[in-house]
Parts: C-alpha cells; sequence; structure tokens
C-alpha cells in the first residue's frame, strides 16, 4: 500500500475532551473519527487492527468447534417481554417504534434471540453441546460515554453462546471457553486478570470477567503482592468475593485472606465477561429439547462476550511510549513501512517495497512528498514494527536499515538480503 493514496491523517495534538492515553493516541493516529458521544467511525488504519483482532477471535472459537452466525440488529420486544428485561434492563436499552407501531429494540446483547434461534432449529439431546457466536455491532444507551472506545454507546462485540443438557456439560464448555479467551488475549499481547463479577443485567448464576491492567481503566481489582488472591470491587460495593473458593475479604482490606500479605489495588479495563445462564432464558422463553429418555428439558445456557472494538483501547493503554502506539506483532496495521529519505533513493525504496509486498509480507510504503523526520514520526505514531530506511547509509555503505519499533534496535543488510532478513524479523517479533 502506498501511503501517499491511503486515507490517513495524523496529527501532533488530541482534542481537549481526550483524557487516556489510548483515547488521545488513536485520535493521533488517524485511527477512529468520532461523529457523536460515543459513536466513533473506524478510519482505514484503524479497521485494520479491528480486522486483524477479529480474525484471531474467529480462529480460536472455530478451533474449539463453535459456529459463526449473524443475528438480527434490530429485535422485536416481544422476546424482550417474554425474558422480563423489556422492564428490567434499564434506560440502556434503545426501544423504538417501527412504521405500524411495534416495539423493536437496538440489541445490547442477544440472549433472547439465540435463545428463540436454538428453540426452532434444535430439537434433540444429539446436537448438543453447542456453541455459536457472532461478531456484530450492539448499541447501549450509555448515559456518559468516555474514555474513546473503551465506553461508547455503539461498539462491536464477539457473544456466544452455548446449549448444553445439564450443568456438568455446561462447566466443561465454560471452562474450555476460559482458555478460549486466554489465547486469544495473550495473542493480543495482554496482561489482563481473571476475576468473578456481578451478573449484572445478563443474569445468570455465575460470571467472570477478564480484566486488562491499565492506570486509568474504570474497573478495580484488589490482588495479592505474593499469591493468586484476586477479586473485583464492584460498584456501590466495598469488596467482592473472591475467585478462589468462597472466601471473603477481610473487612480491614489490608491483608490477603489467603496468605495475610498486603493487598493492593489495581485499575483496569473489562475485555472479556463469560455468564453461567443456566435455564434462565430457556425457561422464560419456553425453549427446550427431548433428551436420551425423549423427556422434553430446558436448555442449560452459557454465554461469553469480548469488546472487540474495546480490546484496541486496551492494548494501546499497555503497549505505547511517547512517540505513540507499539501494536503486537499480530494485530499492527502493517507488518513494516518502506521510507526513503531522499529523492536519490527513491526508486531503491519501490524496488525494495514491491520486491516484500509480491513476497507475502504486509507492507506499507511511505512515498509521500514529505520530509523524513515526518515520516519517522507518523510511523512511530501509528505503531507499525517495523521501519525500512533507505538513506544516507545506503549512499555512504550500500547498506539499508531496518529498525525495530518496540526495542529501538537497528539492522544493516545489503539490498538483496532485505527480503530474507525481514522474514525473520517478522518471526521472531512476536510482539
Amino acid at each position: 500500500m502506498r501511503l501517499s493514496q491511503y486515507l490517513i491523517t495524523t496529527s501532533k495534538e488530541a482534542p481537549t475532551e481526550a483524557k487516556c492515553i489510548s483515547h488521545k493516541l488513536m485520535l493521533r493516529a488517524g485511527l477512529i473519527m468520532r461523529f457523536a458521544a460515543g459513536v466513533y467511525s473506524y478510519l482505514p488504519l484503524g479497521y485494520r487492527v479491528l480486522a486483524k483482532v477479529t480474525s484471531i477471535i474467529e480462529e480460536e472459537m472455530n478451533q474449539v468447534g463453535a459456529h459463526q452466525l449473524l443475528l438480527p440488529f434490530v429485535q422485536p420486544a416481544e422476546l424482550w417481554k417474554k425474558s422480563g428485561r423489556w422492564e428490567n434492563y434499564g434506560e440502556e436499552l434503545l426501544r423504538f417504534k417501527d412504521r405500524k407501531k411495534a416495539d423493536f429494540v437496538l440489541g445490547p446483547t442477544h440472549e433472547e434471540m439465540i435463545t428463540q434461534l436454538a428453540k426452532h432449529q434444535i430439537n434433540s439431546y444429539k446436537r448438543l453441546p453447542l456453541v455459536v457466536y457472532q461478531i456484530q455491532t450492539k448499541f447501549r444507551d450509555e448515559p456518559r460515554a468516555r474514555g474513546g472506545v473503551i465506553r461508547t454507546r455503539e461498539f462491536l462485540m464477539k457473544d456466544a453462546y452455548s446449549f448444553c443438557q445439564s450443568e456438568k456439560e455446561l462447566m466443561i464448555i465454560y471452562e474450555k471457553m476460559k482458555q478460549v479467551y486466554e489465547r486469544i488475549f495473550s495473542r493480543c499481547g495482554l496482561n489482563y486478570r481473571l476475576v468473578e463479577a456481578d451478573t449484572g443485567p445478563i443474569g445468570g448464576k455465575r460470571s467472570d470477567e477478564f480484566i486488562v491492567l491499565a492506570p486509568l481503566g474504570e474497573d478495580r481489582i484488589m490482588e495479592c503482592e505474593e499469591c493468586e488472591y484476586v477479586a473485583k470491587l464492584e460498584p456501590g460495593r466495598d469488596f467482592q468475593p473472591t475467585v478462589i473458593g468462597d472466601i471473603g475479604f477481610p473487612a480491614s482490606g489490608d491483608r490477603c485472606p489467603l496468605c495475610k500479605s498486603k493487598i493492593r489495588i489495581k485499575r483496569g479495563i473489562e475485555v472479556g465477561h463469560l455468564f453461567w445462564l443456566g435455564e434462565k432464558y430457556s425457561r422464560s422463553l419456553q425453549a427446550t429439547f427431548l433428551d436420551r429418555m425423549g423427556k422434553e428439558k430446558y436448555f442449560v445456557m452459557g454465554c461469553y462476550g469480548i469488546g472487540v472494538s474495546r480490546l484496541l483501547a486496551a492494548i494501546i493503554e499497555q503497549n505505547y511510549d511517547e512517540e505513540g502506539i507499539i501494536w503486537p506483532k499480530e494485530i499492527a496495521p502493517f507488518q513494516a513501512v518502506v521510507i526513503a529519505t531522499s529523492p536519490e533513493v527513491f526508486k531503491v525504496a519501490e524496488e525494495i517495497y514491491l520486491q516484500l509486498k509480491n513476497g507475502g509480507l504486509d507492507i506499507l510504503w511511505d512515498d509521500r512528498d514529505l520530509n523524513a523526520g515526518v515520516k519517522f514520526n507518523d510511523a512511530d505514531l501509528v505503531g507499525i514494527p517495523l521501519k525500512i530506511i533507505i538513506g544516507n547509509t545506503f549512499l555512504k555503505e550500500s547498506r539499508i536499515e531496518i529498525k525495530t519499533r518496540r526495542e529501538k534496535t537497528t539492522v544493516k543488510v545489503k539490498k538483496d538480503a532485505v527480503f530474507q532478513k525481514m522474514k525473520e524479523l517478522v518471526q521472531q517479533n512476536a510482539k
């Protein structure tokens, strides 16, 4: 891709309303554009990252046998009235009437819809257990959108739903989804914690959250300095039960209930949420199947969400420096950028770019008629992992420089060795 033909606009400063680092950098790097409170457009660079994160999620979900589908964004109110959430969900549920005066909602989540689908599509235990998922737009009319894409009204979510015969079968699926999420977040280069959480408006018997540590995150967790104790502080509550057994946090709030070591309060961003729904939705919507004895039973359900668009902000909160974003390799918008520092080496830069592109590498060529400093700054700001520089070193030594974004190292290679060296660096550059 030639940068001169690419829709990208970078800036030195972020709008004053941007407070957290991810919001500032996403605006400065030209990844997003705000249209209204909590409503953003993803520009080409931002969308490329979003697509790569989505690809990781799809790969990991498909690997465990989950089936991808797509449910309607607009949902009939009838199903929400049956589940009881029409009255109970709150003002975040955006309700409206169509031209025939029928009630509908913009989907904030899809438990009712998927339960209705299972009711009509699955009638026998022989098709269970089953996990289905989608990656789709959601809308929640948040009272105060903030943090850029950390808390928006319109957002992209991966929501999965499992249908089982029994609680025992659900336990197996639930644990498997935990492992899937751990792989997804690790591939995204995230430092996270798994904690028990409130079930909120989704409901069910139990829920667990994946929290990415970030100084300006909305969520607070308590973590022991020595052992594995971790717990979440829910809004309006002093303490939350730990994920280990039934041990509660001590009233003093200064010692771990397991090993008596010091407890630290940390902030973070929720990026994933697992819910043990049981029969909550299958009962209210009368969704049943026939078991081995021919007896009618309610589906035992679980649901599992990932805030896909929120993930980008969470990743940036843990991967940046004073120059800009440092994307983990697997989700960077491009693997490398080719930069020519003067007109004399423009032709060589084009040759290198075409060689790497034709060799299957994901390459950007900064062919803009700008000074080299601007090109270097933009490359660092948007977080491209590798810079291939054709400049004075090439003119004096016939060597091309390859600089790494994260480690800030430089290697010099001959022109005919660039392709092989790039392949090595892309494989080695795990983050």
